[in-house]
C-alpha cells in the first residue's frame, strides 16, 4: 500500500493518535482496549482510529463481534526514508560556532 506522506504526517500530528500507535506496538488490541486509557469517548477514539486506518498506519479487522486494531509498521517506511534524507547533514556544534563568531567579531574590532 502506497501512503501519502501528507496523510501520514497529518495522522501523526495528533498526540492521541501517537499514543494509540504506541499502545499497538505491544500487540493487536480490541477497540475498547485501545480506548480504555484515554479520557475521551469511544466515538472520539473511533474517529482517531479511522484517521490512522486511512493513513495506512493501522488496520482494523472484525473478529466475531469485536473490532481489532493492528499496527502496520511498513506504513511508516516512506515517511522514515523521507526524514532520513535530512540526516545527511552534520550536526551543528554550537559552541564551536560561537567561538568562530567571537573570533570574527574580535578580528573586526582590531582592524
Amino acid at each position: 500500500m502506497v501512503t501519502d506522506l501528507d496523510t501520514v504526517f497529518a495522522a501523526l500530528a495528533d498526540p492521541t493518535r501517537r499514543a494509540i500507535l504506541s499502545l499497538l506496538l505491544e500487540d493487536d488490541m480490541a477497540v475498547t482496549d485501545v480506548a480504555e486509557p484515554f479520557e475521551i469517548s469511544l466515538a472520539a477514539i473511533s474517529k482517531h482510529l479511522a484517521i490512522l486506518t486511512r493513513a495506512g498506519l493501522i488496520s482494523q479487522e472484525k473478529r466475531g463481534r469485536v473490532k481489532w486494531c493492528k499496527l502496520e509498521p511498513d506504513a511508516l517506511r516512506e515517511a522514515s526514508v523521507w526524514m532520513q534524507g535530512f540526516g545527511q547533514f552534520e550536526p551543528v556544534n554550537l559552541e564551536a560556532f560561537e567561538r568562530f563568531l567571537a573570533s570574527e567579531i574580535d578580528g573586526e574590532d582590531t582592524a
